[in-house]
């Protein structure tokens, strides 16, 4: 397995967050299930200062998860985890907390402060978080597009 960015190839990444998504019964309003640029995540993190999306691949080259880190709403020195998923093939193989330490390496670079939005009905995800040093939050910071959930999370960069 290795992490990389993403590429334009990697429409896989869509399927992926989707299906999570719909095993949950999340595929509804209020979540990424409807975010407009799943089908063109490449070029959506690259138009974006300071963002950068990255994909797990297999042996033979195939997306198996990804992660993103994108500005959080135009906060100085806010950005925002995104998008991190992990085909259900993939999970189980610490891949999340790889692809968690490729983003927040990145963030130290550039914003003090990563925000991330979740649900607590994804309790492996919450517990991934928190073992990274994430706080939850009372409410969502201002600015929050995703009306669907109900854990919010603050981490401090140093």
């Amino acid at each position: 397995m290795k992490i990389r960015e993403i590429e334009e190839k990697d429409r896989r990444m869509e399927q992926i967050i989707k299906c999570s998504l719909e095993s949950f019964d999340l595929n509804i309003p209020g979540t990424a299930y409807f975010d407009p640029q799943l089908g063109s995540l490449a070029q959506f993190y690259k138009q974006q200062p300071n963002a950068s999306y990255w994909v797990a691949v297999n042996g033979q080259d195939e997306v198996i998860g990804g992660v993103g880190i994108a500005p959080f709403n135009l906060k100085k020195g806010i950005c925002e985890l995104q998008k991190l998923y992990v085909s259900p093939e993939a999970q189980g193989m610490g891949l999340s907390t790889e692809l968690m330490k490729v983003a927040l390496c990145f963030a130290k670079q550039h914003y003090t402060y990563c925000y991330l939005e979740t649900l607590k009905k994804l309790h492996i995800a919450t517990l991934l978080y928190r073992k990274f040093g994430f706080q939850l939050l009372d409410s969502p910071l201002d600015g929050s597009e995703h009306n669907a959930t109900d854990a919010w999370y603050l981490k401090e960069l140093s």
